[in-house]
């Protein structure tokens, strides 16, 4: 059974879905691969209240690392891509090469690339992290404007 539900945040409004009481997404506005709102199941917050605790003290600069337990579907390489996403530390990048590297196949970072642009829990998963080899900013599903806000605030570059 999905549940979803919808909460302001300092990068517009997030959607959080839930599937059998687990978050197996979190959606911004207007983002790349959203799935259809018909997906998300009925509106309701009873399974969202230790996950919104958590995103409000990671927006205010109280939390670096979420505890609560994930469901992420995907392809086996994408969940692998996606847990490598997950050993990023707070405030850090890694480019797609590292993270094929990371992953034993330092020719993958196209496919990284691809699996990073698939990741259906941003933010907590945290694909944002992800950077060109030349430091640049490259694809984010929410906008690379957002992208920068996100690692901006991450390095304590911005306070909202």
């Amino acid at each position: 059974m999905r549940q979803h539900t919808v909460i302001d945040s300092p990068y517009d409004t997030l959607t959080l879905v839930a599937e059998d009481g687990v978050l197996c997404g979190l959606y911004m506005t207007e983002q790349r691969h959203r799935p259809p709102e018909e997906t998300f199941g009925v509106r309701d917050e009873t399974p969202f209240g230790e996950i919104i605790d958590q995103l409000t003290a990671y927006f205010e600069g109280r939390l670096k690392e979420f505890t609560f337990p994930l469901h992420l579907n995907g392809t086996p390489f994408q969940r692998t891509v996606w847990d490598q996403l997950r050993r990023i530390p707070y405030g850090e990048t890694r480019s797609y090469g590292e993270l094929a590297d990371a992953l034993g196949n330092p020719h993958a970072s196209r496919a990284v690339g691809l699996a990073n642009g698939k990741n259906p829990i941003g933010i907590i998963v945290p694909c944002h992290r992800v950077i060109g080899a030349s430091g640049s900013l490259t694809g984010y599903g929410g906008g690379l404007d957002r992208k920068q806000r996100l690692l901006d605030f991450e390095r304590g570059e911005a306070l909202f």
